[in-house]
């Protein structure tokens, strides 16, 4: 164990008495400056990107030139969404219709009463799916009817802003299928008013919190199966023994 220093010691050896318990505090600060500039270059990330982000958001709107599809799938969530989907349906866009994430009490006729759709259309060709709670159980229910069909085109009706998250949910779950996006617009922000907009800021940012959740889960897969594939051969086949 280190001693006192010694007053008498040469000035050589006091120097490095005293480097000797300075230098340890050097690892610490640059550790807090690294910490520190990482922490406002992912803020300033975050920020950036919720900003490309409302704006993508605010640029979408309703297409005008939707192509034909096999069937269309409306996620829950408003009355908008709903009328919309039945107008697509009636209007031959696609063959059926899946209401997904219905509430367990709601009957096929209590859909049709609100949309004021033909109760003939409704019967021969709405589905409801009850068991959904959120977006991604709606792209796990859409994926199973979409293969016990056997269909390779669908069209997606949800707001705006639940558009991006909603696809990338379901392409992780159909990933033949090809989906054709239409997106519902309740209020237009194309101007930028998303930003004094306070309402509209909240929906948003709560919304790319949830994309950027669900970009996370998808991206996690693939770098793990990446990382299988990195592994040698021998260390792949001892797991398998």
């Amino acid at each position: 164990m280190t001693g006192p220093i010694d007053r008498k010691a040469s000035p050589e050896i006091v120097a490095d008495a005293h480097a000797d318990r300075v230098r340890p505090r050097r690892p610490v600060r640059r550790f807090l400056a690294a910490l520190a500039l990482l922490l406002v270059g992912g803020s300033l990330a975050f920020l950036g990107g919720f900003a490309a982000f409302a704006t993508h958001i605010a640029r979408l709107t309703t297409p005008t030139d939707l192509p034909s599809a096999d069937a269309i799938i409306v996620l829950t969530g408003g009355e908008k969404r709903l009328t919309a989907a039945v107008d697509l349906l009636e209007a031959g866009k696609g063959k059926r219709l899946l209401i997904s994430g219905v509430h367990p009490k709601a009957r096929l006729s209590d859909l049709r009463r609100a949309t004021g759709g033909d109760s003939r259309l409704f019967n021969c060709c709405v589905d409801l799916d009850h068991t959904a709670l959120d977006t991604i159980g709606n792209a796990e229910e859409s994926a199973k009817w979409v293969e016990s069909h056997n269909w390779d085109k669908v069209i997606i009706v949800t707001n705006n802003y639940h558009m991006p998250r909603s696809l990338l949910e379901l392409k992780r779950y159909m990933t033949e299928a090809e989906l054709f996006p239409y997106p519902v617009v309740n209020t237009h922000l194309e101007g930028g008013e998303w930003i004094t907009n306070r309402a509209a800021l909240r929906v948003l940012f709560t919304e790319y919190a949830k994309y950027i959740a669900a970009l996370f889960r998808r991206v996690v897969p693939d770098l793990r199966q990446v990382a299988g594939r990195a592994q040698p051969e021998h260390t792949q086949t001892q797991r398998g023994s």
